[in-house]
């Protein structure tokens, strides 16, 4: 019996982005307890409501029950966002988001991570996704080297 659990993916609405917001920061803080986040949670909050789910393309799973677990943001090009709730990372989730931005970005996808995020990394390259350009983190906010990664069909 799959245990896994049912998961609907879906795209942001307005009503989603406070929601949103919780799971990354929590889904942040658990991956990445070393790395100084560059915002405070209100700062966080207000770039989802105001920037996040109203400009982006956001998508969002969805439990059976309502409760939102993950997010993926696509910009343009770029896979800008993937986070999993904690209690949910490794059940799949992240599987179907990586699908499902291929299927909406067959021409390819970049994406940027922390060097220090090791399961992160080796979840992209399981993906299909190659490390291309590696920084020393001063170009993003939080001043932590970082790595970007590339798929192409």
């Amino acid at each position: 019996m799959d245990t896994r659990p049912q998961v609907a993916l879906r795209p942001a609405t307005p009503a989603d982005a406070e929601v949103l917001a919780g799971v990354y920061l929590r889904s942040f803080d658990a991956a990445l307890p070393q790395v100084v986040r560059a915002h405070s949670d209100a700062e966080v909050r207000g770039w989802f409501r105001y920037v996040v789910v109203p400009e982006l393309e956001t998508w969002v799973a969805e439990e059976g029950g309502g409760r939102v677990v993950g997010l993926m943001v696509l910009d343009g090009g770029e896979l800008a966002q993937l986070y999993l709730a904690p209690e949910v990372r490794g059940c799949g989730i992240g599987d179907r988001f990586v699908a499902l931005a291929k299927e909406l970005r067959p021409w390819g996808l970049q994406l940027w991570t922390f060097q220090v995020n090791g399961p992160a990394r080796r979840f992209y390259e399981r993906h299909g996704f190659v490390a291309a350009e590696f920084t020393d983190g001063s170009r993003n906010e939080e001043r932590e080297p970082d790595v970007r990664y590339v798929w192409a069909p």
